[in-house]
């Protein structure tokens, strides 16, 4: 069995837990603590030497570090219900939406909230290195946050789902940078109709925790 190595309070392995969640995988799950800098100890370097989470252990062994890897091999071995498309096209539409949740969202949030919090001083980046915040680029990572809702605001109006016409991983990453969004105190509003409605549709499913 799978074993994924978590932090429930995180975005990221959040992303992991839904994903096997939405394709109704049985897995141990080892929660790791990253207020306290459990991540940056001996004993997980040994599991994960990015020091990050998620980290999958796979049936066959080895470990993946990353949401990508560990969807591809997921998608592979459990491939219905299908997250990253059947069609070619479909699968392009899902990974060029992936890359822009991820680039134009999750990374803007991460970028304003790493760059500010007092608690993340020298951590503005993730991993075994320490890097100083730079408070321009949180101010940068704000605005691309708000431009961020807007685009995908318009882009959900007439759609259910972010890509290609079915529920896919796309949504399931905009579900996370959504949310992630309000620890920049940054979330939908009123001139968000169609996000709104979208993130309550997303809810409705129960996997989203």
């Amino acid at each position: 069995m799978m074993t994924l190595y978590d932090c429930a309070t995180a975005p990221s392995p959040r992303r992991a837990r839904i994903l096997l969640a939405e394709k109704g995988v049985t897995h141990h799950t080892v929660q790791v603590d990253l207020r306290n800098g459990e991540q940056l100890g001996e004993a997980f370097r040994r599991i994960n030497p990015q020091c990050t989470v998620p980290a999958l252990v796979t049936e066959e062994g080895p470990v993946l570090t990353d949401n990508a890897a560990i969807a591809a091999y997921v998608e592979a071995r459990h491939p219905e219900p299908p997250l990253l498309g059947r069609t070619p096209l479909d699968k392009a539409d899902i990974a060029g939406w992936q890359w822009r949740v991820e680039f134009e969202g999750l990374i803007a949030i991460a970028e304003a909230l790493r760059n500010s919090s007092p608690a993340m001083a020298d951590r503005a980046l993730p991993g075994p290195v320490n890097y100083a915040q730079i408070p321009a680029l949180a101010e940068r990572g704000l605005a691309r946050v708000r431009q961020f809702f807007s685009t995908l605001d318009a882009h959900l109006a007439g759609r259910d789902f972010i890509a290609a016409g079915q529920f896919s991983i796309a949504d399931i990453t905009a579900v996370v940078a959504v949310d992630f969004a309000r620890a920049v105190k940054i979330k939908p509003g009123d001139e968000h109709p169609h996000l709104r409605r979208w993130r309550e549709a997303m809810q409705a499913r129960g996997t989203m925790g």
